[in-house]
């Protein structure tokens, strides 16, 4: 099957976790496969297109609403997902329409679990890797909030 690499596609941690807009055709989740990835984690309203034509992706619906931020639940259960698949050996990508507000906040949430950094840091990295991410006011604060309720 034709492999293309999906909109905005990035790594965020190579081999494990990756961040893209929704994949529109096949050859988008097959360029998953390809590279590892056997979770896609959908955050938008709608579940992608044609996310059935790759049996091997496990597809996991976390619903959001456009331009809000996740809850704490919504978060932790991202990050369990990462998690479990990571203790595999296998690979997650998260994406919501386009990539940046509530993808950019899942992964900066799991930069501030990950690498053990402050929410600030995690925004300021993701934006880094991916330009234009975290867009509103209260997904910033979620990541923050994130980090105070996680720090040790």
């Amino acid at each position: 099957m034709a492999s293309a690499q999906p909109p905005n596609f990035s790594w965020v941690d190579p081999g494990k976790v990756a961040g893209l807009a929704m994949p529109r055709m096949t050859a988008h989740y097959q360029y998953l496969l390809n590279n590892g990835i056997k979770h896609l984690v959908t955050l938008s309203e709608r579940k992608p297109p044609y996310h059935d034509t790759c049996p091997d992706l496990t597809l996991h619906h976390i619903r959001i609403h456009d331009f809000c931020a996740p809850t704490f639940d919504q978060i932790n259960r991202f990050l369990s997902i990462v998690e479990e698949a990571n203790a595999k050996g296998q690979a997650v990508a998260v994406h919501c329409l386009h990539g940046f507000g509530r993808t950019g906040t899942m992964l900066a949430c799991y930069l501030v679990k990950s690498r053990k950094i402050t929410g600030i840091d995690a925004i300021n990295e993701i934006r880094s890797i991916r330009r234009g991410s975290i867009e509103t006011r209260e997904q910033e604060q979620m990541v923050v909030q994130f980090y105070q309720q996680n720090k040790v």
